[in-house]
């Protein structure tokens, strides 16, 4: 499958997120990085209130609308780029909703707040749903991958969400082993099975500091290759940190797939 694939820059508003936790909590820092991310190429800003590295800490919903809602409503008043708002709560995803969202990215597959698949077709926005386990225990891997994303989609459908809304994200780092990173990224296109449009977020993650073993500021490399895999494999999104590369990476990637053919 060919086309153009977008690119999601990653704003974590948030002390303990496990790459830039605590770095964009002051409303100037984030507004300057937005700025710097957009003249990188930056497609859409996904914009988090929640650290959800391994081992995190749920925080309430009003501690999550405190720290997304004014980065959003700051954004919205000086940009012009789509704001996707990454929460599985559906309370934190109305507010967003209210606040000029354009999108809504839950790493949860709708599993963990039941009334989050209502909020998303009340509101009409594109939703990326992941793929996500408590733990990493499965006999055919990717076949229950792909059980578990039907599942997801049942409850999209059944809330009302519209198919044209939905974007897929295969969950890497999230109830898989390093293995199971590794396969789920090298078969990718096994996700155009379900017929939805495919993001990948691998940017800095744990797959990359163990192939490499590098520590989590040195994996931008081992991010572009994952960047230029998703290209290969049909993904339309990916979601990074260092955009600049990745988009440059990705321009290579489909000139080399596509700049010579008439």
């Amino acid at each position: 499958m060919k086309g153009h694939t977008y690119v999601m820059g990653i704003l974590n508003v948030t002390p303990d997120s496990f790459s830039d936790g605590g770095n964009y909590l002051e409303a100037d820092k984030a507004l300057y990085r937005v700025e710097q991310m957009i003249g990188e190429g930056m497609d859409i800003l996904d914009i988090g209130g929640e650290s959800t590295r391994p081992g995190y800490t749920a925080v309430s919903d009003e501690e999550e609308m405190s720290r997304v809602l004014p980065i959003i409503e700051k954004v919205k008043s000086r940009f012009d780029i789509p704001i996707s708002l990454d929460s599985y709560k559906a309370e934190v995803a109305r507010a967003g909703v209210q606040a000029g969202i354009d999108m809504i990215n839950d790493i949860s597959g709708l599993k963990a707040d039941t009334k989050l698949a209502e909020v998303i077709a009340e509101s009409s926005l594109p939703c990326c749903l992941m793929h996500n386990r408590a733990e990493a225990v499965y006999g055919n891997y990717v076949e229950e991958l792909l059980w578990d994303l039907e599942a997801t989609l049942d409850i999209a459908h059944k809330a009302g969400v519209q198919d044209d809304k939905i974007i897929l994200d295969p969950g890497v780092g999230f109830g898989k082993t390093y293995e199971n990173n590794l396969e789920i990224i090298d078969r990718l296109e096994m996700l155009h099975s379900l017929g939805y449009p495919i993001l990948l977020g691998a940017s800095r993650k744990s797959v990359i500091g163990i192939a490499l073993d590098l520590p989590v500021e040195e994996r931008m490399e081992g991010t572009i290759v994952t960047s230029v895999y998703a290209v290969l494999k049909g993904a339309s999104f990916v979601r990074v940190h260092d955009v600049k590369e990745n988009v440059r990476a990705i321009r290579m990637a489909e000139t080399i797939r596509d700049g010579y053919k008439k």
